[in-house]
């Protein structure tokens, strides 16, 4: 630390975590951030579509957001004023190659497919799906044994085949980006808490959702104005050594770098892979989580739709009730979700079976999403712990349930911990969606703006 208390420190990966802790310690320390891509944003990528001579700006990550449940992303926006405007949110499925087909948009949705009227597995779904609303709902406050999984919490609430592989699964494995089988492996308190949280046991008044007007480009850029020159591109890091009271951070092109401090703003096992000599807890604690891999593909082929227009919705699950361990496979309808005229349809598919059409691909994309499993949730629970050891911090949506929200909330807590820096804003329970544990230190009011 110099005299005047400013403090060198690398932020490493420029997702939602790393842009925002390098943002908020901007403000008063000296920030280097290294992304191993040549781009920034990590989950939020927009990619320009070229169709029909237009030039569409679609998200292939990080799309929508809602006020209630992302409160600081909400303040963050405003201070940065990133227009952001209404999107639609719906589901539908379809499964067996057309055989089933619905959607959660009312009695038309439902009745997209007339012949599930007579099928007794449809109605068996739809009991099972009342109840489990209401039970999920009481049960949200009460459910603590994180040792117990989904698929032990439907078998013992007496839930069907039907509304498991029918509905409850399509719909956890299109939110989270996970497989069916992955799905019934999360602890049911967590996975339940978050339905409630999120408005998702309501069959009305759920949260209204937003997307970012010309795609979530538009905040990276307005993240980042305020430190651009001291981004380095296509520098992975490969590389991190603590060295007395120092870090030392070496890249993929040989240059090495000492700072005060190193915040590690990218998935738990990337984390671990650079960390020389780990200690026996970040071992421990980062090793617990696994990813999953997702290819997402946008593209302009409407057969990677539900046969039905009629249950055409902006998340539409596509696959088949006896392939549990297949990797998800959603397509969202941009156009819906991000207000894109509809006479140029686009969508994005995740790990789609096949490739799209000729001529109708426009781009490709690898993601990974953390897989909430009972270790993983058993691992958040300490991984507070792990700040600032040997002048290291970690940050990231693996703090959470693994969205925007989360990687948010765990960065400007890094950030304010780290560096006696305040987020300008204040919002309820303002991180609420992780665990800092007692090992979090008291951070100051926010100053007046």
């Amino acid at each position: 630390m110099r005299s005047d208390g400013r403090l060198n420190i690398a932020v490493i990966g420029t997702g939602i975590s790393g842009l925002s802790a390098a943002w908020l310690l901007n403000q008063r320390h000296d920030v280097t951030v290294y992304e191993k891509s040549d781009r920034l944003g990590g989950h939020s990528n927009t990619v320009t579509a070229s169709t029909g001579g237009d030039s569409i700006p679609v998200d292939t990550g990080f799309i929508v957001f809602n006020r209630k449940t992302y409160p600081n992303l909400t303040a963050l926006f405003a201070h940065l004023r990133v227009p952001t405007r209404p999107s639609e949110m719906s589901l539908s499925v379809s499964l067996n190659d057309g055989e089933l087909e619905y959607s959660g948009t009312g009695i038309s949705g439902l009745l997209a497919q007339p012949g599930n009227l007579l099928r007794p597995r449809f109605w068996s779904m739809l009991r099972d799906l009342m109840r489990f609303y209401d039970c999920a709902t009481r049960d949200a406050a009460i459910l603590a044994d994180e040792t117990i999984s989904l698929g032990d919490y439907l078998r013992t609430g007496g839930y069907g085949a039907a509304f498991r592989d029918d509905h409850l699964l399509p719909m956890a494995s299109a939110i989270w980006s996970a497989s069916p089988d992955e799905i019934l492996d999360f602890p049911a308190a967590t996975f339940v808490r978050f339905h409630h949280s999120h408005g998702l046991l309501r069959l009305a008044q759920r949260p209204p959702w937003e997307t970012v007007i010309g795609g979530s480009k538009v905040y990276v850029q307005r993240l980042a104005a305020c430190f651009a020159d001291r981004i380095r591109l296509e520098s992975g890091v490969t590389n991190v050594r603590r060295v007395g009271s120092s870090v030392v951070v070496t890249d993929v092109r040989g240059d090495i770098d000492r700072f005060d401090h190193v915040v590690l703003a990218t998935h738990a096992n990337e984390a671990l892979a650079v960390i020389d000599a780990p200690t026996f807890a970040e071992r421990e604690l980062l090793g617990a989580f696994r990813y999953s891999r997702n290819h997402a593909v946008l593209h302009s082929d409407t057969s990677f739709m539900p046969r039905r227009r009629a249950a055409w919705s902006s998340w539409n699950y596509v696959g088949w009730r006896d392939r549990l361990d297949a990797g998800v496979g959603v397509t969202y309808w941009m156009n819906r979700l991000q207000g894109i005229a509809e006479r140029r349809p686009l969508f994005v598919t995740l790990n789609p079976a096949r490739p799209p059409r000729a001529g109708t691909l426009h781009h490709s994309e690898v993601y990974e999403h953390p897989i909430f499993d009972a270790a993983a949730i058993a691992a958040q629970r300490r991984l507070w712990s792990l700040q600032g050891r040997g002048n290291i911090w970690f940050c990231g949506a693996h703090f959470g349930a693994g969205f925007h929200e989360d990687g948010l909330q765990s960065a400007l807590a890094v950030a304010e911990q780290l560096g006696g820096v305040r987020r300008p804003w204040t919002v309820p329970d303002e991180s609420g969606r992780i665990l800092l544990g007692s090992a979090a230190r008291p951070v100051p009011e926010p100053e007046p703006q």
